[in-house]
């Protein structure tokens, strides 16, 4: 369940303050958008996935549309409507930050009726995921769907925004990063990293599995006991961290999905999201199912 866009990243030294105008080093183009990164990054791992998406009737769209048929991702439940396809901007520094501006387009036609029938369509789903780039209502509702098949729902809260209570309601597991997890607490993020006590109480708000990511830090788990577990990533040498939380949602919903327990499935998914910095672009810094083998093998 998810958007999916047009990455269009641009790199440069350093990005322009407020005015300027800058010379960047390269450009490219890539199949982007969180839950299509997250679809694609849970195929790549071996999982069966369906994606449930709306793209325009532009050229980005049928992209789009054989970029999943090309990774082996179902697409009965995708829709095309009137319009533009979603396009994200992206601007990456020499030290691997991104800035990232998202222009939804045809996300924002998804359809929550047609998002429920995908959810009762054929066997029921080991996990369902959504993000909050397409509308909370659809995200709800198949979430509600997911619930009655027994489902586990994995909510990755990303671009940051309050959370409505009909979605908080049916969600098993929430993701967000630093950003996101402020936005949940209607604070603004701080620059040090967010204290246990603060864990605590967010996953007592949102009533559900909390799980956030950290960076370079790694990530920080809320167990059911209300300890907090924090577990650090590998040290890698970051060209460009965009897609990174997604590699991780993906990695952990294909983990979650196989039967690995919490603890096994954040290792996976650091694994593969610290992986996915050290080359440029979203999709395009992912690996291959073959490498992805190798480098779980030990896990």
């Amino acid at each position: 369940m998810g958007s999916t866009m047009m990455d269009l990243v641009a790199y440069a030294d350093r990005l322009p303050g407020a005015g300027e105008t800058v010379v960047g080093s390269s450009f490219q183009t890539g199949f982007g958008g969180k839950g299509a990164n997250q679809a694609v990054m849970a195929r790549l791992l071996g999982a069966d996935v369906s994606m449930v998406c709306c793209v325009g009737t532009d050229g980005y769209g049928a992209e789009t549309l054989q970029n999943f048929a090309d990774r082996g991702i179902d697409t009965t439940w995708a829709r095309r409507v009137p319009g533009s396809s979603g396009v994200a901007p992206i601007w990456v520094e020499a030290s691997g930050q991104n800035r990232i501006i998202i222009l939804p387009g045809a996300n924002l036609a998804m359809d929550p009726e047609v998002a429920v029938a995908a959810v009762n369509d054929g066997l029921a789903p080991g996990v369902v995921a959504g993000q909050f780039e397409i509308p909370q209502s659809v995200t709800a509702a198949a979430f509600a769907a997911a619930r009655r098949r027994g489902a586990i729902t994995v909510l990755n809260p990303a671009p940051a925004a309050p959370l409505e209570g009909d979605l908080a309601a049916a969600v098993d597991w929430i993701i967000p990063n630093e950003v996101e997890l402020a936005a949940l607490t209607g604070q603004t993020a701080g620059a040090e990293l967010p204290g246990d006590d603060l864990l605590r109480s967010v996953a007592d708000r949102v009533g559900c599995r909390l799980l956030v990511t950290l960076g370079e830090a790694g990530s920080a788990l809320v167990t059911t006991e209300g300890e907090v577990l924090r577990i650090p990533a590998p040290a890698v040498d970051a060209v460009d961290t965009t897609g990174a939380g997604d590699a991780f949602v993906g990695g952990f919903i294909w983990a979650l999905a196989g039967g690995r327990d919490e603890i096994d499935a954040i290792g996976v998914a650091t694994t593969v999201a610290a992986d996915s910095v050290t080359r440029p672009g979203t999709q395009l810094s992912f690996a291959t199912t073959e490498a992805y083998e190798q480098l779980l093998a030990d896990l």
